[in-house]
C-alpha cells in the first residue's frame, strides 16, 4: 500500500494534479493551504473538490501496471488525500514501520506548548530572549528588543553551522516543517533555506536527501518574517530527534526563525520509551474544525435531537453575505420567562481565533447530550437560565483561516471582516463621553452611568461600521442579557473591563469599573477552573507571565482598546461581560481538541452558573401588581445603576455583603430597601413595590376621562398648600 500513488482528475473541467509530495490536507489543514515549492515538493490544486455531482477518475499506479476505477463523486468531498511513500529503514536501523496509508500529521506541540522548553536546544543563541525556547511558530515578541521574551530563535553572527533541535521524547514520524521569520517591531530576520537531520540518540544523525539527486535536500524556507512557510520531507522519517540546519539567511540578518514540528506517533512493541500523553475526551462528540457548511449542519443536528431544549435563529449577516447563527438553549426556548436570566457566549469576533468557534460548538453539542442523560447540573442550568451561543461573529473572517489551515494561518490572516474592520475595535466609544460627563459634574444627575447612548457620529450613513457589529448591538438590545464571556486566542488570561485607558493616548493603565469587585471575581471563576491556566508548571506564550495575578488582567492595563465589545456592553446594557484568551495557539490542530475542551469544559459551565449571584427580583405597580419596565435599580456605593426588562424583572450582579438598593421609575415614588448578598447560591431576592405619584394618577386618570377620586383630590390638595 506504502508504495501506491493515487492521481485525481475529474471528467469536467478537468484539473491536473502533481504527485510527487503529500498534500497539504493530509496534513490535517483545511484545502487551500500553500506549500513551499522545491524539486521534490509541488503545489496541488483542490478545485477538484468544489463541483458535486461530477464523476471522478481514480487512476492507481503501481509499479508499471495501471488500473482505471470509475465511481461517484459524494456529495460533500473531504480534502483529497495522497498516500505517503513507505518509511524505509534508516542508518540507525530504526524498524521499519508497517506498510499502511497515514492520515496526515499534526503538529507536535511547538506552538500550543505541548513540547516543553527542555525539549528544545540549539547550537548557540545571540541571548536568552533569542534562545531555542523561543523559536515557535507565531510566538510574539516583547515590546523592547533585547529582552526576556524576544520572537524567535537566533544563532550567534559567528556560528558557522547553526542547528535548531527538537527531542520528541519517543520516536514519531516525522513529516513536515513549518517555518516562519523572527517577530520583531525593530529587526528583519529570517532564514531562506535549511536541511534537516534526524537522530534516535542526539548522537549519530542523517539528513533528508533528494530523491532525484541523492544529495543532502536544501528546503527552501521565508522570504518575509511573518508567512508561514510549509515545507513536507520527500520522505517521512522515523526518530526521537529532529534538527533544522538554516544553510542561508537574509543579507545582513541573522539565522533566526520560528517552526513547527508536523510528526505522527508510532507504536512501542517494545515498550523501550514512556507513553506518550494521548489527547482525548470522555465525551462523545464532533472533536474536528467546522467551516460554515459543518457548522451550519451541526447545530441542525443539535436541534433535531433535542428540540424541546433548543432554538436556532439569526442575528444577522456577514458583509459577505453568512449569516451569524445562534444557538438557543433552554426548557421554553424562544420566550423570555419572568425572573430567568439571560447569557450569552460569543466567540469568532476575530476569525482566525478558532478554538472559541469549537468549544461553543462543543458545549451545545454536551449540553444536548446532558440534559438528555438527565444529569441534574446541566438540567437546573437550561431550567433556571437562557442561554445564547454565538459561535461566529465574524464567518467570512474564518472562511478566510480555515481554507489557509491550522499551521499555515500565521497571527493574523483571518483576524478582520471582509472589509478589513476588527470587530473589537468597532463599537461606539462611551468611555470617552462618560469620563468628561463625570470630569464635570454631571454624573449621574445629569448624564447616566448607564445605557449611555450611542454617539451621532456613530450613526450617520458613512460611519465605518461593519454589518457584524451592527447586529451583535440590535441583539444585545432586543435581549436582556445580564452575563457574557467573548472567546479570544493567542494567549491564556481573563480580561476585564475598562478595556480603554482612561488617559488619553496611555498605552496602557489600569483602568477599572465601578463594579471591579464583580469583574475579578467573574475573571478568576473562569480562571480558577480552566486546567492550562491552573497549571503551575507551563510557562507564559509569549512575552507576559499572567499566571503572576491569577491569570486575569484589567484589559487597560493590558493594552488599551477603544471600541471593545466588553465596554460597551457594560455602558449601553445591563450586561456584565469578559475576555477569555483560551489558548497560546489561536488557530490549534484539531487533535488537540479534545484535550482543549476538557481544559475548558468545567470553566465554561462555571462561569454560566455565576449568573445567580447578586440580587434579583421584579418592581411592580403596587395598585395593579404588574411589572415596570425600564425601572432603574441603585446600590448606594457603587456608580453604575441597571434597569429592568419590559417584565419589571431584573438581575444586579454583587459580590457577597450588605448593600442599600433603591428602586425608581418616572412617575413613581422612590423605595429604599436593605438587600444581603451571602456565599450561597443565590440570587438573594430583592423584590420592589413602587407607588404612583399623586401627579402621574392624575394623569392616568384624565387621560382615561375617568372622575378623580376623594384620597386623590386631597392629596393633590395638600402639595399645593405646601407649594403655596
Amino acid at each position: 500500500m506504502w508504495g501506491l500513488l493515487l492521481a485525481v482528475t475529474a471528467f469536467a473541467p478537468s484539473v491536473g494534479l502533481s504527485l510527487g509530495a503529500p498534500s497539504a490536507s493530509e496534513l490535517g489543514l483545511s484545502p487551500g493551504s500553500t506549500l513551499a515549492p522545491h524539486s521534490n515538493l509541488t503545489q496541488t490544486s483542490t478545485k477538484a473538490n468544489e463541483t458535486s455531482g461530477q464523476h471522478v477518475r481514480l487512476r492507481v499506479i503501481k509499479k508499471k501496471k495501471i488500473i482505471v476505477k470509475k465511481r461517484k463523486k459524494q456529495r460533500q468531498p473531504g480534502p483529497l488525500v495522497t498516500a505517503r511513500p513507505s518509511v524505509t529503514t534508516n542508518p540507525a536501523k530504526t524498524p521499519t514501520l508497517p506498510e499502511k496509508q497515514e492520515p496526515g500529521c499534526p503538529p507536535l506541540g511547538l506552538e500550543s506548548l505541548r513540547v516543553s522548553d527542555s525539549q528544545l536546544e540549539a547550537s548557540s543563541s545571540q541571548s536568552f530572549g533569542l534562545g531555542p525556547h523561543r523559536g515557535r511558530l507565531n510566538i510574539q515578541s516583547g515590546l523592547e528588543d533585547g529582552d526576556l521574551y524576544d520572537g524567535a530563535w537566533c544563532a550567534e553572527q559567528q556560528d558557522t553551522k547553526p542547528w535548531l533541535q527538537v527531542d520528541a521524547k519517543h520516536p514519531v514520524r516525522f513529516s513536515g516543517i513549518v517555518t516562519q521569520g523572527r517577530n520583531s517591531i525593530w529587526r528583519y530576520d529570517w532564514v531562506t533555506s535549511y536541511k534537516v537531520q534526524f537522530s534516535n540518540d542526539s548522537q549519530t544523525w542523517w539528513t533528508s536527501k533528494n530523491h532525484s539527486s541523492g544529495m543532502d535536500m536544501v528546503f527552501p524556507a521565508n522570504s518575509d518574517p511573518e508567512t508561514s512557510v510549509l515545507n513536507l520531507l520527500p520522505e517521512p522519517q522515523v526518530a526521537r530527534f529532529i534538527r533544522l540546519l538554516p544553510q542561508t539567511w537574509l543579507q545582513k540578518g541573522a539565522p533566526c526563525l520560528r517552526a513547527e514540528i508536523l510528526a505522527c506517533p508510532v507504536s512501542d512493541p517494545n515498550d523501550l520509551f514512556p507513553e506518550a500523553h494521548t489527547l482525548a475526551s470522555s465525551d462523545s462528540l464532533d472533536f474536528r474544525h467546522h467551516n460554515y457548511k459543518a457548522m451550519r449542519k451541526l447545530m441542525k443536528q443539535v436541534n433535531e435531537q433535542c428540540p424541546n431544549i433548543t432554538r436556532i435563529y439569526s442575528i444577522g449577516k456577514s458583509h459577505q453575505g453568512l449569516k451569524l447563527y445562534v444557538m438557543e438553549m433552554s426548557d421554553q426556548p424562544g420566550e423570555h420567562e419572568l425572573g430567568e436570566p439571560e447569557v450569552r457566549y460569543v466567540a469568532g469576533m476575530h476569525g482566525n481565533e478558532a478554538l472559541g468557534r469549537e468549544l461553543l460548538l462543543l458545549l451545545m453539542q454536551f449540553l444536548c447530550h446532558e440534559f438528555l442523560r438527565g444529569d441534574p447540573r446541566v438540567t437546573r442550568l437550561l431550567t433556571e437560565t437562557r442561554i445564547h451561543l454565538l459561535p461566529s461573529m465574524n464567518p467570512d473572517g474564518y472562511e478566510t483561516a480555515y481554507h489557509r489551515g491550522s499551521e499555515l494561518v500565521g497571527w493574523a490572516e483571518g483576524r478582520w471582516t471582509h472589509q478589513g474592520i476588527d470587530l473589537n475595535h468597532n463599537f461606539a466609544d462611551l468611555n470617552t463621553p462618560l469620563w468628561y460627563a463625570e470630569d464635570e459634574g454631571l454624573v449621574p444627575h445629569t448624564v447616566p452611568n448607564h445605557h449611555l447612548p450611542l454617539p451621532s457620529y456613530y450613526t450617520l450613513p458613512n460611519a465605518t461600521v461593519a454589518p457584524e457589529t451592527w447586529a451583535v448591538i440590535k441583539w444585545m438590545k432586543r435581549i436582556p442579557f445580564v452575563l457574557s464571556a467573548n472567546f479570544h486566542g493567542g494567549e491564556l488570561v481573563v480580561s476585564y473591563p475598562f478595556d480603554m485607558t482612561r488617559t488619553p493616548w496611555a498605552a496602557r493603565e489600569l483602568t477599572p469599573t465601578p463594579d471591579d469587585a464583580v469583574f475579578r471575581w467573574l475573571s478568576t471563576v473562569y480562571a480558577g477552573t480552566n486546567r492550562v491556566m491552573q497549571d503551575t508548571d507551563r510557562r507564559p506564550c509569549h512575552s507576559e507571565d499572567f499566571s503572576l495575578h491569577g491569570n486575569v488582567i484589567n484589559g487597560a492595563d493590558w493594552h488599551t482598546v477603544p471600541g471593545s465589545m466588553n465596554d460597551f456592553s457594560y455602558l449601553h446594557t445591563n450586561c456584565f461581560e469578559v475576555t477569555v484568551e483560551l489558548s497560546c495557539d489561536k488557530f490549534p490542530h484539531e487533535k488537540e481538541l479534545p484535550q482543549e475542551w476538557e481544559n475548558n469544559k468545567d470553566a465554561l459551565l462555571t462561569y454560566l452558573e455565576q449568573v445567580r449571584m447578586g440580587i434579583a427580583g421584579v418592581v411592580r405597580d403596587k395598585d395593579t401588581e404588574l411589572g415596570i419596565a425600564d425601572a432603574v435599580i441603585a446600590v448606594e456605593g457603587i456608580n453604575h445603576d441597571v434597569t429592568t426588562a419590559w417584565g419589571g424583572d431584573y438581575w444586579r450582579l454583587l459580590t457577597p455583603g450588605d448593600y442599600v438598593v433603591t428602586a425608581s421609575a418616572e412617575g413613581y415614588h422612590t423605595v429604599k430597601q436593605h438587600c444581603q448578598v451571602t456565599f450561597e447560591e443565590g440570587p438573594v431576592p430583592c423584590n420592589f413595590l413602587l407607588t404612583k405619584t399623586p401627579k402621574q394618577r392624575l394623569r392616568e386618570l384624565l387621560a382615561a376621562g375617568a372622575k378623580v377620586p376623594p384620597d386623590l383630590r386631597r392629596k393633590l390638595e395638600q402639595l399645593r398648600g405646601q407649594k403655596n
